[in-house]
């Protein structure tokens, strides 16, 4: 069995080792081998944000690289289609394997669809229900090609089970979250980064375009950074493009920017920080797996779940709200919020399911 596997952004590289782990283990103790051809679009082009994963999580170099980074969704997305589509029509693989939502995501389920390629999509059925978020559009239009899609929750499903896909042909698995996998299995490799010596402090991140691409949101969150950084440690590795629009919109940063770190790096971070203060959507889900109260800044988050059981608060970019959000972390109860995503072993079960899919 062949699985051409498209990844271009950082969060998939971390999700991608899951799978190529359960490869190499498979294939030491199968006769039915299984091939990987990893494609990696290049969305995510910085060293520190690409090549470093890919080295220190011993994910197989890419077999090929198309290095499409920049430019607007459009030029990106197409470019990636385009390149995509080459690289499937020589590998003429069984399944295409893609992750979450970003373009790469679509650009490869769009250039397997059209060439009848069976796709399966990891993270299917999240929704935020926010239609102005590009990650919205791209993981909608994905599911709706898929012929496999693994669901990360309980909430993912019942997701797709509204839009009517249990009347369609595809299946439609809960095989928990590969991101848990990772956190269960590299917290052994966690790695101190540069930073200053503190007895605790908050972890924070910030690169969504709705917060980023508007002025009044990122100088309410950058302004509350501030003040809480008055109080207690803010330790934010900045993306490139955050910190490039905060200089050009003047805006003066007083808390602790570092750059960006990589995967065990930020292990080691969530496991020392106190409070995690995020637009990511994947940091959402590592605070958790590090029992670390989570504060998200933005106005709808796809893990729900979080957000019912009181592990996270959804604050927009209030600055108040985010003030008053890290005082009620600090009560933050993990009792409830139990076996959210699974045993740790969803790349296994991706796998199982694509190998029995193709004896059938």
């Amino acid at each position: 069995m062949k699985v051409v596997t498209v990844i271009g952004a950082r969060p998939q590289f971390v999700k991608a080792a899951t799978f190529s782990r359960a490869v190499r283990e498979h294939n030491q103790t199968s006769q039915k081998a299984v091939q990987e051809v990893i494609v990696h679009t290049g969305q995510h082009y910085d060293a520190n944000m690409s090549d470093i994963f890919f080295e220190e999580m011993q994910i197989p170099k890419p077999d090929y690289s198309l290095g499409i980074g920049g430019g607007t969704h459009g030029q990106m997305t197409g470019r990636q289609l385009e390149e995509i589509e080459k690289v499937l029509l020589e590998e003429k693989p069984d399944w295409v394997l893609v992750y979450g939502d970003t373009n790469s995501t679509l650009a490869g389920a769009l250039a397997a669809a059209k060439l009848h390629i069976p796709v399966a999509h990891v993270e299917a059925g999240l929704r935020s229900f926010n239609m102005r978020m590009p990650e919205e559009i791209n993981r909608i239009l994905t599911d709706q090609i898929s012929k496999i899609l693994f669901c990360p929750t309980d909430t993912a499903v019942q997701n797709l089970v509204r839009e009517g896909f249990k009347d369609k042909s595809c299946q439609v698995r809960n095989v928990g979250d590969v991101m848990l996998d990772a956190a269960s299995f590299y917290t052994q490799s966690a790695k101190r980064p540069a930073i200053p010596e503190y007895d605790s402090f908050c972890l924070c991140t910030i690169h969504r375009a709705e917060n980023t691409d508007d002025e009044n949101r990122l100088k309410s969150i950058i302004t509350a950074l501030n003040e809480l950084s008055e109080i207690q440690p803010v330790i934010c590795p900045i993306h490139p493009r955050t910190q490039k629009l905060a200089e050009c919109l003047g805006l003066e940063i007083k808390f602790d920017v570092i750059p960006p770190v990589s995967y065990f790096e930020m292990v080691w971070l969530l496991e020392h920080c106190e409070i995690v203060l995020t637009d990511s959507g994947g940091l959402q889900k590592e605070a958790y797996f590090f029992s670390k109260p989570c504060i998200t800044m933005r106005d709808q988050t796809e893990w729900v779940e979080l957000v019912n059981t009181g592990v996270n608060q959804l604050v927009g970019a209030d600055k108040q709200a985010i003030l008053n959000a890290v005082d009620a972390a600090k009560a933050t109860n993990f009792a409830q919020a139990e076996s959210l995503y699974g045993n740790g072993e969803a790349a296994k079960a991706i796998l199982a399911a694509l190998l029995e899919f193709e004896s059938a």
